[in-house]
């Protein structure tokens, strides 16, 4: 009889959010279509450049190299998803299947939970080279390998959950919808959006602000070296940099991610407070996929070698052969034109 009773609530719950969708749905859409053409084109570029320039550098041993790596593929992954989604948002129907609807939620997540283990990763080995800057070495390499192999399948797997408790499309008369609500207890969705708080952020990002302290910490120790106070001060740079881009794209959306869940979910909350999360929420699920524009970024400020690499004389190296010496007949062409006109007769006079 409780569980009658509760069902029932539940479903009247269910059946007041309905109500409130239209006019919800249509701001949501508007917000994620033109976010997400903003940052379509930047995220690409600014990734498929990063994955050019470390794969240059991936021997490099005493950086984060291969967790940068990484952190690029996860959010290339997501900037690939884009489209899809940019159509769905401004036709407000899906017509590529259900296979290709559940690939890109599940992305949207992974690229959420790998980029936030990542840059932990990162904020970790940048920390520990300052700390213990001899231990490093191809052992340390296989070992950070080794790492982001456990990373992928753990983020892999607890993400599956979300695309797996989809709402499908029962309603043939409206057009086919994607990206729906999760249909679930209310004891499962406690559980996940706890284990999604707790191991999911809330951990990584005490290792972050853990880093960050550590090395900020190791500048104020007295060094004779010059050189490796400079080493820890680019270090530093790089933690903190991690450390924003947490603060920016991801704690915004884990603070509204429990409060969505609960305005949702509860029919004991006030219709202000329900319509003010559904309006919030979005924004700051699009700030979380900002960290594909920004993370470019922070390689490009935080890196020696991205700047190397992008870097005129080292952007002409990388050129094909025949490129590289069409250039250089063409510079001697004219340095001979130069020298002829310089010894004429009418200059020498």
């Amino acid at each position: 009889m409780i569980n009658l009773l509760h069902e029932r609530k539940m479903n009247a719950c269910n059946n007041t959010t309905e109500h409130q969708e239209p006019s919800i749905q249509k701001y949501q859409h508007q917000i994620y279509a033109v976010f997400y053409t903003v940052i379509l084109v930047p995220g690409l570029i600014g990734n498929v450049l990063a994955l050019w320039v470390f794969y240059g550098y991936i021997k490099e041993t005493k950086k984060a190299v291969i967790f940068m790596i990484n952190l690029a593929i996860a959010d290339l992954l997501q900037v690939l998803s884009l489209p899809l989604r940019i159509y769905y948002y401004l036709n407000n129907s899906w017509p590529f299947g259900d296979a290709a609807c559940l690939l890109c939620f599940y992305l949207k997540y992974v690229n959420m939970y790998a980029s936030i283990y990542f840059l932990a990763c990162i904020s970790v080995r940048r920390c520990h080279l300052i700390i213990q800057p001899l231990h490093c070495g191809a052992t340390k390499r296989r070992r950070e390998r080794g790492l982001c192999l456990i990373g992928w399948l753990i983020v892999c797997l607890g993400c599956l959950p979300f695309p797996l408790l989809r709402k499908p499309n029962t309603n043939s008369a409206q057009p086919t919808r994607c990206f729906s609500e999760l249909p679930m207890t209310k004891v499962l969705g406690v559980s996940l959006v706890t284990f999604a708080e707790m191991v999911g952020f809330l951990l990584p990002l005490g290792i972050v602000v853990t880093c960050s302290w550590l090395t900020a910490a190791s500048l104020r120790q007295k060094t004779c070296v010059l050189q490796d106070t400079g080493e820890k001060h680019k270090a530093l740079k790089m933690v903190l940099s991690c450390a924003g881009v947490f603060l920016v794209c991801f704690v915004p959306y884990h603070i509204t991610f429990p409060l969505d869940f609960l305005a949702k979910s509860n029919c004991d909350v006030s219709s202000a407070f329900k319509n003010a999360v559904l309006h919030v929420h979005p924004v700051t699920l699009c700030l979380a996929s900002l960290n594909c524009c920004l993370d470019p970024i922070m390689y490009y400020f935080t890196t020696d070698e991205f700047k190397r690499r992008l870097s005129r004389p080292e952007f002409h190296e990388s050129l094909p052969l025949q490129h590289r010496t069409s250039f250089s007949t063409n510079s001697f062409t004219k340095v001979c034109r130069y020298s002829t006109e310089l010894l004429s007769p009418q200059m020498l006079v």
